[in-house]
């Protein structure tokens, strides 16, 4: 083959790892180093689909305007030509599909319709690799000829144009690592690389909803040796961000080995000397409230940069809600962990913000569900905030069915209240619970240093920093160039973001 082959990023969401920029997903990645040890010596080009987007609705330039059109973020160096890539290459593979319900200010992910428009461009071979995979092969009537292969969770360069429903093993995903300098050439937004530690769930009874064994059902641990060439190819091609991400539960990598979680954080700070952001991402109430657990937290407070967060899958404080999907964090143990987070990482950082605050996750709309649901969850909300303790942002969902899991086999009975009430009781949360938490974690008069703009709205411009899951700031009632760095100091808090002013 000569020429050309693309890869058309319709972005990724999994509770176990982002792929909309920043974030820099690993289906990017597998997918770049597939087609570069594929096909040797091809050019391998990079769209998103947002590229696609502006480019088949007319690709008028953008005109500096006090609203910023949000798709603006993800424009790639190859923006201008992205309908003749789609046409000229070879093969195209498609990334795309969501796990969980997600909403971005900045950038939209590809619908089934617009991946279907933008594959009328092509005419090479069409892959689709992804969480989208899995809902194409279980409902085929729905994706008839979209694709000739579709791979469902890795994808390497002995299958590309094969399909997979397998994860391919970590040896052969490094056999195919290449150099990302091309890669990285293509994207013009800072970047934050997920990095994927492991698969599976270390828990011995899986939740209803989680759909980690649908891409996994036994744990598979990469070694540290492999982390860090993958690390370390990336800081060569310029990557300063990093987030330790991809996969359910930081603290129980190597069944929660503390010598070699150490050695890891300690090991990349020491190839990476000059990173930015050292972040990792989710963590299982259960591990973290062991006693190894809290030494991890200290681990991670030790190595990792400041406005960290572990993010935690209590999903419910309702005890019917617990036991009929098999969540197994109690309520007790959840506040155990809370407060081992806050032990370890609750001092300020250089950056004006704590070093590593804990998460919390809730699900509305699971089996055994009633209106006494929210009235726990309100009720241990309200009992951190009189403990004093500190989180850094809770995220409020409503289950979604991944098909393969037991949730989607219960679905077909009765509605739960939350189908009714989600709206209301999630501004029940954002008020009683999460402005107070703002106010705490964020003073007014505090200044948070190390933001850049990324967004434009009729609020004024907003900032955020890379990392897990950044507080974001807005500066109002002013508009600033995309990417302007700035220190801001706190003036008011809602509950999805703080508001900011730069000291004068």
């Amino acid at each position: 083959m000569t020429g050309t082959v693309a890869i058309l990023d319709c972005y990724t969401v999994e509770p176990s790892g982002l792929g909309v920029p920043p974030y820099l997903s690993t289906y990017v990645r597998d997918a770049f180093s597939a087609l570069r040890r594929g096909w040797p010596g091809v050019s391998v080009r990079y769209l998103t689909v947002d590229d696609v987007r502006w480019c088949l609705n007319g690709g008028e330039p953008f005109q500096p305007a006090s609203l910023t059109d949000p798709l603006t973020y993800s424009a790639t160096g190859n923006r201008a030509e992205a309908v003749k890539v789609l046409r000229d290459a070879e093969v195209v593979v498609v990334i795309a599909g969501g796990k969980v319900p997600s909403v971005h200010l900045h950038a939209q992910n590809g619908t089934q319709e617009e991946i279907a428009r933008a594959l009328s461009c092509v005419r090479g071979q069409r892959v689709l690799l992804g969480p989208l995979g899995t809902y194409a092969l279980a409902e085929p009537q729905s994706y008839a000829g979209l694709f000739d292969a579709v791979h469902t969770h890795t994808i390497t360069s002995r299958n590309v144009l094969l399909g997979s429903t397998g994860s391919a093993s970590y040896e052969d995903l490094r056999a195919d690592r290449d150099a990302y300098d091309e890669l990285l050439a293509q994207m013009t937004w800072p970047v934050i690389a997920e990095i994927e530690l492991y698969r599976g769930c270390t828990r011995r009874q899986f939740c209803s909803f989680c759909n980690e064994p649908v891409k996994n059902w036994r744990v598979t641990f990469r070694t540290t040796d492999d982390v860090l060439d993958e690390i370390a190819r990336l800081y060569r091609a310029g990557v300063r961000n990093f987030r330790l991400g991809q996969q359910t539960c930081f603290f129980s990598y190597l069944n929660r080995d503390i010598e070699q979680i150490g050695t890891l954080l300690a090991q990349v700070r020491e190839q990476c000397p000059d990173l930015e952001v050292l972040h990792i991402d989710n963590a299982d109430p259960l591990a973290v409230a062991s006693k190894s657990g809290a030494r991890i937290a200290q681990l991670v407070a030790r190595y990792c940069t400041d406005g960290n967060c572990a993010p935690m899958g209590v999903e419910s404080f309702d005890l019917v809600v617990i036991a009929r999907n098999s969540l197994t964090c109690t309520p007790e143990v959840l506040l155990r962990a809370v407060a081992h987070v806050n032990e370890a990482g609750g001092r300020i950082g250089p950056r004006g913000v704590p070093q590593l605050l804990p998460g919390l996750n809730l699900v509305y709309g699971l089996p055994g569900e009633t209106h006494r649901t929210h009235f726990e969850n309100m009720t241990w909300l309200v009992r951190i905030l009189d403990e004093g303790l500190l989180c850094h942002r809770t995220n409020i969902r409503q289950a979604r069915a991944y098909p393969g899991t037991p949730l989607a086999e219960d679905r077909g009975q009765t509605s739960p209240p939350s189908g009714e009430h989600f709206t209301t009781w999630k501004e029940d949360i954002s008020q009683v619970y999460e402005v107070p938490m703002k106010q705490r974690v964020y003073p007014t008069g505090n200044t948070i240093r190390g933001l850049h703009s990324f967004f434009v709205s009729h609020q004024g411009t907003w900032y955020r920093r890379l990392g897990s899951y950044p507080i974001q700031v807005v500066e109002r009632d002013v508009a600033r160039s995309l990417y302007e760095p700035a220190d801001l100091v706190v003036t008011g808090h809602v509950a999805r973001h703080i508001f900011g002013r730069r000291d004068a």
